[in-house]
């Protein structure tokens, strides 16, 4: 079954879409645009506490999750519960994501950028990299998983892409009117807020997002490296 939406957000563990992508999610779907959130890894390793197993976690994570995309407006929540620190870039993995782009049909496909230089998760790297495959060429060509096709699951071609944490910026989205939501969705994600050594997230969010705008017409922004995809 497919169910055609406006924007797939792909992102490599709970909370890395609140960082980088939060405010536009919450405009977009104020908008009423319908968002579908992915989230590849179950975050497992997310924490310092050395009494805190690994399962529990895993369900900690999820909910923290949940309620973020609650505050938001995201319309769904797929976890495909990969291991975290655990992505590799494996045939099976794009065929996932393929699938989830076939099945949901979004005009934007969200996800963080693979090309940062240096210190970068590896986590991060995977995904980017798996999504821009799976958006080009193998969503796109009916011969790439001719059994998707078996399954009614037709070739699709995503429009637009937006990279968050990029190097190379093109584009700054304007979250003025939503920067609140942001910031609240990113403190339900208080097994993580709890690891900074800020837990406050207000301040430090709020100056990232007026450097992000301090060009533009707006007063608070997301940077992003946009791409609009012509064949």
């Amino acid at each position: 079954m497919t169910i055609k939406v406006d924007v797939l957000v792909i992102s490599p563990h709970p909370d890395d879409a609140e960082y980088g992508v939060a405010g536009t999610v919450a405009r977009w779907t104020r908008e009423g645009k319908k968002v579908v959130y992915v989230v590849c890894t179950n975050g497992d390793k997310g924490t310092t506490n050395p009494d805190m197993k690994p399962e529990d976690l895993i369900e900690i994570r999820k909910k923290e999750q949940l309620a973020a995309a609650d505050v938001l407006g995201v319309s769904e929540v797929i976890f495909l519960g990969l291991p975290d620190q655990g992505l590799e870039e494996t045939p099976q993995f794009r065929k996932q994501i393929v699938r989830l782009i076939r099945q949901y049909r979004p005009k934007i496909v969200v996800t963080v950028d693979p090309y940062r230089r240096y210190i970068w998760h590896r986590d991060h790297r995977i995904t980017g990299q798996v999504v821009l495959d799976a958006v080009f060429p193998y969503a796109r060509d009916h011969l790439a998983y001719p059994d998707l096709i078996e399954e009614g699951l037709q070739p699709h071609k995503v429009k637009e892409m937006l990279f968050w944490a990029s190097e190379d910026i093109n584009y700054r989205s304007d979250i003025t009117a939503t920067f609140d939501l942001k910031a609240e969705a990113l403190r339900c994600h208080r097994s993580q807020m709890q690891e900074r050594e800020d837990p406050n997230s207000d301040g430090w969010l709020r100056q990232r997002c007026q450097d992000i705008a301090k060009d533009e017409n707006f007063d608070l922004g997301e940077a992003f490296h946009h791409i609009e995809i012509t064949w």
